[in-house]
């Protein structure tokens, strides 16, 4: 009886062993392979799973969330000879659990490895310019070879960036003298350019300015040769008629003429601002003269007037040709 007993007991302890190698739980984000005899047979996705005891047993726990891998530093020859070091992350994401458990051994170091070599391969075909200044195509090509690469693994690399590219310590002195010199010069071509502007506008207003000053003079002086043009008309005009007078026998119309000029000649000689002493020609007497003929002018101007106006009968009635005045 107590054989029996250890038997039943034995056979319990049996069936708790094999309930718990059959039962596999399988935590979210995890997938299980499943191996019989050391045989893929299928995978085990995330919750409650079973598995045929001491047949099957779990092979690989893949992870299936998106993982992350540090690129260590490593040094890298561009195509111009300069050495530079570069380090940088790659993220990437198992899709397929079987094909990145039993396509590739130590799939993360693969990973690393592979992207390691096609940094070197990518930044050592361009030059240290175009290095330091086109990052993102660096990270895109680089995208583009490892993710073909891994493609077979049942991987996805979704990204990977270039954390930092540091040139030698000569090199950065370099270029921070040749980014010096190229502002230097930016600001050279920047001050001559103004110089230049400022100069042009500058002609520019002068030479607006002189074509003003010229039309103001030729309009001034169009206008000085129209009035110049009006007043020899108008003198025209007096000569014709003093000739007339003259022509019709009133002689005292040129004694006018004369006098006049003759007293226009001397308001000017004593309106001269330095004038201290003023000499009279020897013809002044003449200039008397003929102001006493313009006074005679005007009594007979006069005289014509009021017998017109109040005729005598005793006066004698003019005859029918004129009188000519007498000088």
């Amino acid at each position: 009886m107590f054989g029996f007993d250890i038997f039943v007991l034995a056979l319990l302890v049996l069936f708790v062993v094999t309930v718990i190698a059959a039962v596999k739980i399988v935590p979210q984000g995890y997938n299980y392979t499943v191996e019989r005899f050391g045989r893929y047979t299928r995978t085990l996705t995330p919750g409650l799973g079973l598995i045929i005891p001491f047949i099957d047993r779990v092979g690989r726990k893949l992870n299936m969330m998106e993982q992350v891998v540090n690129v260590p530093s490593q040094e890298v020859i561009t195509r111009d000879n300069a050495m530079v070091r570069v380090d940088g992350v790659a993220f990437f994401q198992v899709l397929d659990a079987p094909r990145a458990s039993y396509e590739v051994t130590d799939l993360e170091s693969a990973i690393l490895n592979l992207t390691m070599t096609n940094i070197r391969t990518v930044m050592g075909s361009m030059d240290l310019d175009k290095l330091l200044s086109e990052r993102d195509e660096i990270n895109h090509r680089l995208l583009t070879v490892v993710d073909d690469a891994t493609h077979s693994w049942g991987v996805k690399v979704t990204r990977i960036e270039i954390k930092d590219i540091e040139p030698p310590r000569d090199l950065v002195d370099a270029m921070a003298r040749q980014m010096k010199a190229e502002r230097d010069k930016r600001a050279a071509i920047l001050t001559a350019e103004g110089e230049r502007q400022a100069a042009i506008l500058e002609a520019e207003g002068t030479k607006q300015a002189q074509i003003l000053a010229a039309e103001g003079r030729r309009e001034a002086a169009y206008r000085d040769a129209e009035a110049r043009e009006r007043e020899a008309e108008a003198e025209a005009r007096a000569t014709a008629m003093v000739s007339e007078a003259i022509a019709s026998g009133n002689v005292q119309a040129i004694n006018y003429f004369v006098a006049n000029n003759y007293v226009d000649a001397l308001k000017a000689l004593a309106a001269a601002p330095n004038q201290k002493v003023m000499l009279m020609p020897l013809e002044a007497s003449s200039v008397i003269g003929s102001v006493a003929g313009v006074a005679e002018i005007a009594r007979e101007a006069f005289a014509r007037d009021s017998s017109e106006a109040t005729p005598s009968p005793n006066s004698p009635r003019p005859s029918r040709g004129g009188s000519v005045p007498r000088v």
